[in-house]
């Protein structure tokens, strides 16, 4: 794998270009969670998906490595899959919490990985990486994207700096 800018750029068109399977993924994904913590989480609409890929992309950092564990997921197959359980896991875990940003985001997106990859699944004739690919998109993006009414607004938690 050979990481450029040219094709940084093209891998962030590539994963803008999932919109059509990933929203559906990641839509279903907060609806579940949304059911299972008793809460309601807005959806998100292709438009929304594909401009926070461009926003990810924008943080040059951050976008070679996305591009990197991007096209490691999409070429990773294993023969006899099984054996490659563990590094497609790992891989889509940190694409995950690489798209979703720092703490708490990066640990929330890295379970929520697990949770979305159970409700995906590639093809006879897809690389093992390829539906973790689309799970860790969908719960990095998931996590990142407003819709979670906890997130709204500032935190409880935040205590005054201290005078003098």
């Amino acid at each position: 794998m050979r990481l450029t800018p040219a094709s940084v750029a093209t891998e962030r068109d590539r994963l803008g270009q999932r919109a059509p399977t990933v929203v559906p993924l990641l839509n279903d994904t907060r609806a579940a969670l949304g059911e299972l913590f008793d809460t309601e989480v807005d959806a998100v609409t292709d438009e929304e998906y594909r401009r926070e890929v461009d926003s990810v992309f924008a943080d040059g950092d951050r976008a070679v490595n996305v591009a990197a564990l991007a096209g490691l997921l999409r070429d990773l197959d294993v023969e006899g899959d099984y054996p490659g359980f563990v590094v497609d896991e790992l891989l889509g875990r940190r694409l995950a919490s690489t798209i979703a940003g720092g703490q708490p985001l990066a640990l929330l997106a890295e379970a929520t990985f697990h949770f979305a990859d159970t409700r995906v699944h590639g093809g006879p004739d897809d690389a093992a990486g390829a539906d973790d690919l689309d799970a860790a998109l969908a719960a990095g993006f998931q996590t990142r994207l407003p819709g979670w009414s906890w997130r709204e607004g500032a935190s409880p938690f935040a205590v005054e700096p201290r005078e003098g």
